[in-house]
């Protein structure tokens, strides 16, 4: 073999070896980016007596600001094992239709009351929290409650018009109403019943869902 043979030869072996080293490490760099630490909550979500735990963490590299909802579920030897991982439920602090401005909401809080998983969120006028419950492995929503208000000069006045909305996705039940501020008594209730099948699990649930209930 010729110099110039052995040369291209070597580089070709290099470009064999160094590609797939390069992808590899790139994946892992990709899946540990979520690396800070904005919301923690502990409790027994799946009853058997035992402390799980739910995090939120941050991906401060891409400018976005990106974050993951992750659900760990504690096993019989007390060892904590992830159950499920979302990046879509969050919406980025910094989304990109925004043109690079905040999105003008804090981080989602999440709560463990009676086994049932909540997460509170602001929205456009008003919050919107969202109930989960475990169930065969899933966490399925099951209820959600949203807040809102309307006024008509820009500000909370004797003209604001808020509405409470219930929904009960178990019996398919949607309740609206709507009061002014200091009324005794509701306006006017609508009664809707939407049925959804199967129920939402966690992982599928959207940020821009707030719109569907």
């Amino acid at each position: 073999m010729n110099n110039i043979n052995k040369y291209f030869y070597n580089y070709f072996i290099f470009i064999l070896i160094a590609i797939p080293t390069h992808v590899f490490s790139q994946s892992i760099k990709n899946k540990n980016k979520y690396t800070y630490e904005v919301r923690e909550e502990q409790g027994d979500l799946n009853h058997d007596g035992k402390i799980d735990r739910v995090t939120v963490k941050m991906d401060t590299v891409d400018e976005t600001r990106p974050l993951r909802l992750q659900i760990f579920l504690s096993q019989p030897n007390g060892k904590l094992v992830l159950a499920v991982s979302s990046d879509k439920i969050i919406e980025p602090q910094y989304p990109t239709e925004n043109q690079g401005k905040f999105n003008g909401y804090q981080i989602p809080n999440f709560f463990i009351e009676e086994g049932i998983l909540k997460m509170w969120s602001e929205i456009r006028g008003g919050n919107i929290t969202y109930h989960f419950k475990y169930k065969k492995g899933n966490f399925e929503l099951i209820y959600v409650d949203k807040p809102t208000y309307d006024a008509p000069k820009g500000y909370i006045d004797e003209n604001t018009i808020f509405t409470e909305t219930k929904f009960d996705l178990i019996t398919g039940i949607r309740t609206e109403s709507d009061e002014k501020l200091g009324s005794t008594k509701p306006l006017t209730v609508r009664n809707k019943r939407v049925l959804i099948r199967p129920l939402p699990k966690i992982q599928d649930v959207k940020f821009s869902d707030k719109d569907l209930y």
